[in-house]
């Protein structure tokens, strides 16, 4: 009976995640099968599911249209620049929040998580105003200033900050270490799935960020692949099969990078919500 009862309760939870995982799935498998359509084809009423014959010259005529090689360098340079700022800046805040003691330690986390429950659009002009007054618009140096820091990323940092002995500290302040030096040589490497599963995120976020991009910088040279796709889409007339083969383009990177990375992002994620 026990073995009954473990077959039927493993049938419906792999049920489960086979219905969850085609959810997930299927739009980008859905994106995959218009790019090789035609235009007649994604308009069509009643809908057609797959295309008479698969057209690979949507994918050649996005690239004549846009100059994808400088999106891309683009937007990886900002991708870069963006996890590396992030993580280091992220990093030295968690670390000085959970392992050192300063007037005003708590209340200034606290209202710092309180920024988490604004939403972001709220910023945007004061942000935008800034980079005038700086005179950086239409820069990549305005795409990556104002990314640097995350209040979340301090926030799950300091989780894994706090999953660390403080006799670790302790023992290496009586040695003679300073507050870096137990950061960067001893913390920081113990914290590494953290950094890796903090770092995918970012990289997710920063690639697909389309808002800030097309507000700061109109010079298409300037933009990133989500802000040049955008332009795709035109006032009268849209060509959906062309939007979805330069949205496969630019998606590929990621998931590649996330097939990579996958288990050291499961298990930094996990180990997220581990308490010292």
């Amino acid at each position: 009976m026990k073995i009954k009862k473990l077959n039927k309760s493993s049938l419906l939870v792999g049920l489960s995640l086979a219905v969850f995982s085609f959810i997930m799935v299927g739009p980008f498998i859905w994106m995959f099968i218009t790019s090789v359509k035609t235009y007649e084809e994604t308009i069509r009423i009643p809908m057609q599911i797959l295309p008479k014959a698969i057209k690979w010259i949507n994918y050649k005529i996005v690239f004549e249209k846009f100059p994808f090689i400088i999106l891309y360098l683009n937007t990886f340079l900002v991708t870069i620049a963006t996890v590396a700022g992030q993580l280091i800046i992220v990093s030295l805040a968690a670390y000085a929040f959970s392992r050192l003691n300063f007037p005003g330690r708590d209340i200034i986390f606290l209202l710092m998580l309180g920024f988490m429950m604004v939403p972001g659009q709220i910023f945007i002009i004061p942000r935008f105003n800034l980079m005038v007054n700086l005179g950086i618009t239409n820069t990549l140096t305005a795409l990556v200033l104002p990314s640097i820091f995350s209040v979340f990323g301090v926030f799950m940092m300091k989780q894994f900050f706090s999953t660390i002995p403080k006799e670790l500290d302790e023992a290496a302040l009586i040695d003679g270490c300073g507050y870096f030096r137990i950061f960067w040589n001893i913390l920081l490497p113990l914290t590494k799935p953290g950094l890796v599963s903090l770092g995918i995120m970012i990289m997710l976020s920063t690639w697909k960020e389309l808002m800030w991009p097309i507000i700061v910088n109109r010079n298409i040279e300037k933009m990133t692949l989500s802000a040049g796709l955008a332009m795709l889409i035109g006032e009268h007339t849209t060509y959906y099969e062309q939007v979805m083969a330069g949205a496969v383009i630019s998606v590929l990177p990621m998931v590649i990078i996330f097939v990579i990375f996958q288990k050291q992002f499961v298990a930094g994620i996990a180990r997220s919500g581990l308490k010292g």
